[in-house]
């Protein structure tokens, strides 16, 4: 027991009482707006225990944490939603899903099911479509580098190529000199309607660059100009800016028609369009935001349809979506491995899912929901991955209840480019599972140690002697 003395500095303590350390009090303040009569819990204190009918602790139990689920229900409706939505306004619509978004070969072939085309932006990418049966006849070849043997193989399987440089333009003419049978190509064209424009990729229209490209290969005598390629950005939440491209696609692809009596048979929009998730400079919730498919469908086809009498001959409309089809259709599974309280007072958890296999915790606010009921209340919470990194950090400042060690989570919204990004980094990256009607089975299976160490290659002489 310290006695002290209120007057003066000094202090006495009782014999044989062992002086403590001090320890600044903290104050946990929880939320009041967890709970409201309007809608009741709040989402992250929301327990989801089933995806798509499949128990989540048995998910778990079977095939590890973290773990990728991708609804086979819900990918599938979400293209089917969005060719629904085109094709009411433009008949002649088709998607072809942007391989890089995700890799995996169940959810390339589903969409390839459903009826989408494959887009491409290397021969890796291209190989990987013909490998699972698409028609080279149905693969859209992007992309701002493409080698001498990829070009070939698009050009003799009749793929539509889209160029990207004036160099690229010399390289098709050296690889095809063919005037009897030109090469069909169309040409990529940037315009000016978002900030910063993606002027890395293909030619500006507004200063001229794509009417120059479009001069160059019609003189060339082995090329044919047939399409033109525009791809305005990334998460694009704001639909008018694809009806402003649109409009400048036409009026240039009109422009063609007429001073150089060519046929447009193609136009290609790319992709951009936006998926629920939140992006870290946004105030309100990507839900809130993001357009519907129908206002993005609206934009892109109603243009086009209203013009499409002034075209030699009707031109197809081509979607690259990849984000908006994938991303929402795919959740990840993971649990709380440690939890802390940092000297500040600042709560945080540990999670088994790192940067490395959740590369969108840089773009985006992921969502969370608990699987346990942990309660209503809400405390605010710092979520970091397991990597020996400070920043393996999956969000900062999100309202959770009050997990503890085993407490698993869902994380929403994770089907886009997490796949095709993550690396193996101190951790081996998880297992795949897709539920349908009520059961799971793996898409891709969990790496393990000879996974990091099968390309590579130990000469003898550098061996450890046992």
């Amino acid at each position: 027991m310290i006695h002290r003395n209120h007057d003066s500095k000094s202090q006495t303590v009782t014999p044989g009482v062992r002086r403590g350390t001090y320890e600044k009090p903290l104050i946990t303040i929880h939320s009041l707006a967890a709970t409201n009569k309007y809608r009741g819990r709040t989402l992250s204190a929301t327990p989801c225990q089933q995806i798509d009918g499949v128990d989540v602790s048995t998910l778990v139990a079977k095939y590890g944490s973290p773990l990728y689920v991708v609804s086979e229900k819900d990918l599938r409706q979400r293209y089917r939603d969005f060719i629904k939505n085109l094709r009411k306004i433009y008949s002649d619509t088709y998607i072809a899903y942007s391989y890089k978004t995700n890799y995996l070969s169940g959810i390339c072939t589903i969409l390839h099911q459903e009826g989408a085309w494959a887009e491409v932006v290397s021969g890796l990418e291209y190989e990987m479509a013909e490998d699972l049966g698409m028609p080279s006849t149905k693969i859209v070849f992007n992309g701002v580098h493409k080698t001498s043997a990829d070009l070939m193989r698009a050009i003799k399987g009749k793929s539509i190529i889209n160029i990207d440089s004036f160099d690229e333009i010399q390289q098709i003419e050296n690889l095809w000199p063919s005037k009897k049978d030109p090469a069909k190509v169309g040409i990529r064209v940037n315009v000016d309607v978002t900030y910063p424009a993606w002027s890395k990729f293909g030619f500006n229209l507004e200063a001229g660059q794509a009417f120059e490209a479009a001069r160059r290969v019609v003189s060339s005598g082995s090329l044919q100009l047939n399409g033109l390629h525009c791809h305005i950005g990334t998460y694009i939440s704001d639909h008018g800016a694809y009806y402003q491209a649109v409009n400048k696609l036409i009026d240039f692809a009109l422009k063609l028609e007429r001073e150089f009596d060519v046929q447009i048979e193609y136009l290609d929009m790319g992709g951009g369009y936006a998926s629920c998730n939140t992006l870290h400079s946004q105030f309100l919730t990507g839900s809130a935001i993001i357009p519907t498919l129908e206002q993005y469908a609206e934009a892109l086809c109603y243009p086009l349809r209203n013009r499409v009498q002034e075209f030699k001959s009707k031109p197809r409309l081509i979607l690259e979506p990849g984000r908006s089809l994938v991303d929402e259709a795919v959740s990840m599974i993971t649990t709380v491995v440690a939890t802390k309280r940092f000297a500040d007072g600042t709560k945080a958890i540990i999670i088994d899912a790192g940067v490395n296999i959740l590369v969108t915790a840089y773009w985006y606010k992921h969502e969370f929901m608990t699987v346990q009921d942990m309660g209503p209340h809400l405390d605010n919470v710092n979520v970091y991955g397991p990597l020996c990194m400070q920043i393996d950090v999956i969000r900062l400042g999100v309202r959770l209840p009050q997990l503890q060690k085993g407490s698993q989570l869902i994380i929403k919204n994770v089907g886009a480019y997490n796949m095709s990004q993550s690396m193996q980094f101190i951790y081996a990256r998880p297992a795949v599972v897709i539920v349908h009607h009520g059961e799971a089975e793996y898409l891709r299976m969990p790496e393990v140690m000879s996974d990091f160490r099968r390309l590579d290659v130990l000469p003898d002489r550098l061996k450890l002697q046992k």
